[in-house]
């Protein structure tokens, strides 16, 4: 009975782990330096996009640029928000706002540097991004990047506005 018990504890724990419909609640910083709940993250209703990313990792910035290009587009037709999470360690944190402010993103930028929210959302590798529809509900996830990557990122946004 006890390893039946042990056994049904570890489904339970497995399943709600790859399960994840929401943000956990993580503390981190934006780039100002002010504390953010993840928890919290919305856009008044409207789709939200979450990209994980790292100063050293072409792939993420290739993506976040590809995404800049027509982020303006993006707001404009569905009110589609980004925030980019910087998976950069502490000892690396001080090149994620030069990076930003060098590539001229206009988006939200968050720091992990202890991997919390990385850990949480039990992401492995990145780039990695999810769209949140606009109650908040993890509707789409995608790990890596390719160029022309960010048009079905879009149909994910598109069809989070529908939800």
């Amino acid at each position: 009975m006890n390893r039946l018990n042990i056994f049904i504890g570890i489904i339970f724990c497995c399943v709600t782990a790859f399960a994840q419909t929401r943000l956990p609640r993580v503390t981190l910083k934006n780039i100002e330096g002010k504390s953010v709940q993840t928890d919290t993250l919305s856009n008044a209703g409207k789709p939200l996009i979450i990209s994980f990313f790292a100063t050293w990792c072409k792939p993420c910035n290739r993506e976040l640029k590809a995404i800049d290009e027509v982020y303006a587009d993006w707001q404009a037709e569905t009110g589609a928000k980004l925030v980019a999470v910087s998976i950069d360690q502490a000892q690396n944190i001080n090149k994620v706002k030069p990076l930003v402010d060098e590539n001229g993103w206009t988006y939200d930028v968050l720091l992990d540097p202890n991997g919390e929210l990385k850990r949480a959302l039990g992401i492995q590798m990145i780039p990695y991004t999810l769209v949140l529809d606009g109650s908040g509900n993890i509707v789409f996830k995608h790990n890596g990047y390719t160029d022309g990557a960010e048009e079905e990122l879009y149909k994910q946004v598109k069809t989070a506005c529908k939800k």
